[in-house]
Formats: C-alpha cells, sequence, structure tokens
C-alpha cells in the first residue's frame, strides 16, 4: 500500500484561482481552493456526527456540493455512498443496510425521503465557517466511496473505488480522448453512478478543467449549451446521444468540440453516422463500475473506420480473453487487471471472489471478440446467450440487424423457454417517432439478414425498456412482463 496527497488540496495548491464547477442551476462558481476550503470544513463536520471509517450515504441532485462530500469524506477517513435517487424509501433501506451507514446527507430536494431512511440525517450545505481539516496523505488503495450496482440482474453490490482507481482512470480516459486544463464539461449523467462521477469530471478536476453541473439530464440545456460553445469534451450513453438526435440541431455547430465519448451499451450505427455527418465523430469505448470506469476507448481515427468496436485496452488496463492465446484473434470472455480495477464488493467477500479469477484478473461476463488489429467488439453478455435448437444466439446481434430497420429505434431481445426448439427469443421494440412496427413484415425483412434461428417468434411494442442508471436495459424486468 502505498500513500498519495490528499487530491483536493493539491489540486487547489496547484491552480487555486481556476474554475473546477459552475452551478447551472443558480450560476455559481467554484474555484479549486474554494472546494477544498469547503471540502475541509465539511470534513470536520461529519466528524462531529460520525468517527473515521464510517459509512456516509448521500442523496442528492448533481451539484458541486457532491464533490465537496467526496473529497471532504476522503480527508476524514469516511466512505461515500451515493444513493439512487429514483428509488424509493423502500428500495434505498436495504440497500443502506448492505453497508452498515450511519449517516444521510441530502440536499434540500431530499430531505424528506431521507427523513424516511430511519438514520441520523445532515444537510449537505457546506458550513461557512468552523473547524477545518488539515492535507492529509491518503492510503491509495483503501476504500474512498462505494457504487452500488445491480448490473442488469437486480441484486445490488457497493463496488469500492479508491484513489488509485481514480487516478488510473484519470490516466485512461485523459490520453484517450486528450484531455487538458483547457477543457470544460458538461455534468448531467446522475452521481450516483460511475459515469456521472467519472466521465470526465472527476478526471478533468484532477487535471485542472472544469465542469459545468446540470442538476440532472436537460436535452435542451445541452443543446444550448453546445450551441454556446461552453463545453469542448462530451460523454453521453446512448440513450443520451438518441434524445440530442431528437432535438433541432440546425445551425449547432457540433464539430466545435474536440471530443465526443459513448459508453454504457452499444452505440448504433445509425447515430454513430448521424454525428459524424456533423463533423462529431463519437469514440465508442467500454468500461464497468468494476473497472474506474474506462477501460477501452476507439481512437477517434478509427471510429467510422471500425463502427461496432470498443478499442484497445487504454494505458492502465490489460485485457484478455478467456480460451484465446495473446494477441490472436478470436472470441471470448473478456478478463481485466490493472490499477483501475476495484478490490471487490464491500462487506461481501463471497462477491468479491466470485467475480475474480485465482491469479486476480476481473471476469467481467462479457463475450469479446479481438481482431487481427488488437481492437476489440463486445459481443454480448455472457448470461443473455441462448440455446435456440442447438445454437447459440447472442441478441446483441439480432439487436443490431434490428435497429437497422428504419422503423425501429432500439430494440432487446430475451430467451425464452420453448418445447420444441429449447429456446427462442422474444423481442422487445420501441418504435421511431411516426413510424408503426408490423411484426409480419419485420420478421420478413429478417429472413434475409438472419439465420432463421436467430429470428424471434414473438413480438412487444412498447413504450420505453426498464433501465439502469447507464441506460443499459434490463432484461429479467423485460422477461417478467412476459
Amino acid at each position: 500500500m502505498g500513500s498519495i496527497p490528499d487530491l483536493a488540496a493539491r489540486r487547489a495548491a496547484l491552480s487555486p484561482g481556476r474554475l473546477a464547477f459552475t452551478d447551472h442551476e443558480t450560476g455559481e462558481d467554484w474555484s479549486f481552493a474554494r472546494v477544498d476550503a469547503a471540502a475541509a470544513r465539511l470534513g470536520a463536520a461529519l466528524l462531529q456526527r460520525v468517527p473515521r471509517g464510517a459509512r456516509v450515504a448521500i442523496l442528492c441532485h448533481n451539484r458541486p456540493e457532491f464533490f465537496v462530500a467526496m473529497f471532504a469524506c476522503q480527508k476524514a477517513g469516511l466512505i461515500l455512498a451515493p444513493l439512487n435517487w429514483r428509488q424509493p424509501v423502500a428500495e434505498l433501506k436495504p440497500v443502506l443496510d448492505s453497508v452498515a451507514c450511519a449517516l444521510v446527507l441530502h440536499d434540500d430536494t431530499f430531505a424528506e425521503p431521507a427523513a424516511q431512511l430511519g438514520l441520523p440525517v445532515m444537510d449537505l450545505a457546506i458550513p461557512e465557517t468552523g473547524p477545518a481539516l488539515p492535507p492529509v496523505m491518503v492510503d491509495e488503495d483503501a476504500p474512498w466511496y462505494v457504487l452500488f450496482t445491480s448490473g442488469t440482474t437486480g441484486t445490488p453490490k457497493a463496488v469500492i473505488q479508491t484513489p488509485r482507481m481514480a487516478l488510473a482512470n484519470a490516466m485512461n480516459i485523459a490520453q484517450a480522448m486528450g484531455l487538458t486544463s483547457e477543457d470544460r464539461t458538461v455534468n448531467f449523467l446522475p452521481l450516483f453512478h460511475t459515469g456521472g462521477i467519472n466521465l470526465f469530471t472527476l478526471p478533468l478536476f484532477l487535471w485542472g478543467g472544469s465542469s459545468l453541473v446540470l442538476r440532472k439530464f436537460d436535452a435542451p440545456a445541452l443543446v444550448a449549451l453546445i450551441a454556446q460553445g461552453a463545453v469542448t469534451q462530451f460523454f453521453g450513453v446512448p440513450a443520451i446521444y438518441q434524445a440530442l438526435m431528437q432535438m433541432d440541431l440546425s445551425g449547432v455547430e457540433l464539430g466545435g468540440l474536440r471530443g465526443w465519448a459513448c459508453g454504457g451499451a452499444a452505440l448504433p450505427e445509425a447515430t454513430i453516422r448521424f454525428f459524424a455527418e456533423r463533423g462529431a465523430p463519437i469514440c465508442n469505448g467500454f468500461g464497468m463500475t468494476e473497472t474506474g470506469p474506462t477501460g477501452f476507448l476507439i481512437d477517434r481515427a478509427s471510429a467510422l473506420h471500425k463502427i461496432g468496436s470498443v478499442g484497445k485496452p487504454q494505458m492502465m488496463t490489460e485485457a484478455r480473453l478467456d480460451g484465446v492465446a495473446d494477441g490472436a484473434a478470436g472470441a471470448g470472455e473478456l478478463l481485466l487487471r490493472g490499477p483501475t480495477v476495484t478490490p471487490g464488493y464491500l462487506d461481501n467477500p463471497q462477491a468479491t471472489d466470485a467475480s475474480f479469477t485465482a491469479d486476480g484478473w476481473l471476469k467481467s461476463g462479457d463475450v469479446a471478440a479481438r481482431d487481427a488489429d488488437g481492437y476489440y467488439r463486445i459481443i454480448d453478455r455472457i448470461k443473455d446467450m441462448y440455446i435456440s435448437g442447438g445454437e447459440n444466439v447472442y441478441p446483441a446481434e439480432v439487436e443490431k440487424v434490428l435497429i437497422a430497420h428504419p422503423a425501429v429505434l432500439e430494440a432487446a431481445v430475451v430467451g425464452v423457454p420453448d418445447d420444441r426448439w429449447g429456446e427462442t427469443g422474444v423481442a422487445f421494440l420501441i418504435a421511431r417517432d411516426g413510424a408503426q412496427i408490423d411484426p409480419a413484415v419485420l420478421g420478413a425483412w429478417l429472413r434475409d439478414r438472419l439465420a432463421a434461428y436467430k429470428i424471434p417468434r414473438a413480438w412487444h411494442v412498447v413504450a420505453d425498456f426498464p433501465r439502469t442508471a447507464a441506460g443499459k436495459v434490463r432484461k429479467p424486468e423485460l422477461r417478467k412482463l412476459l
């Protein structure tokens, strides 16, 4: 174990007067010096309520004070646990119990639900005066905060995030996107999700850049900020890009941004081409909460040449495919290792042991393929594969073909038991605006593009899918609809 400097204090020493955050709602600016001083006071106030080592939950929309609370916990030796504000109190209580939280921080919006959680509460308002903690040396491998992830399974686990993971992720994403202290990003993905914290807000903070913080996703506000030139680097999940495509982008210079990136789920080819035609090639990537998250990101020069690829492993990430020789092309379960990878799940050694190989590689649960040039492509989740008539079917492959149809905006395919074939596919579809989906016509269209055993046997057109915070489809919830 090694020690590193207090991250907020060191950043403030390097660039005290530079802008760290702007609160979009209030227009309030936060310099790096102000963030560090506020974190020192909040950390001292927290230690008047809970002992060092305690777990502190936080329930709030996106705001600069969230990051102040993160650095306050680092200074105070506390573990921060961001809560999903979309969940009702009944769902949050067992999440809090799973990591034995001692206190709930909240903003004004969530004062009432916070009070219903059965724990002591504390307003996120930063003390203007009072004691302040001095800068500290930090154990780079100690838990700093946790992020609750259920992936698409529904069972929450608290993924440990460490200072070393934060620095390694900053290295990965900064070199991939060319982040500098002059860059500005917009923060709108929820802060209970790794994308909200780490793509690109925390890396830019460590690099000395700035973030404009929206309370939550607001498509018109995003388009206006892009049109004003207020943003130089942008990260979104596919659902965000789909929403932006529905906006009036005439006169908006998308090519004015230095970088566009995407992760969280597969990005449709039509979306990639839509933005590329407007001067904004999107760099698609892959990562997990367990990997800090950046593991892969395709380089800008290859974004259109290798559509569907997530690029190569980044600087601080090792990757290999189970059962595939190093350097060889092939497909297998993606295994990951390096300083961006979590040490495990808080208070859950069984889940930790199950997620790692005996020699320390994280099992991603994804089937991936590597081509002869070393570029990776995610094929599908292992558990989503089903077997129809003795043939393996990867739903992601079927979904990719479905969304190429002009009437289909999004598609999700699940395997279900079938007396004749063992399993068959059921497709859930979202229609494009103004379009109607005719299953008979769609089925005939697919017969020229997919093997018969891959074509779904049943179809359901829906308004939307149940999703995770990253926009991934919760397929177990879709199966419940059947």
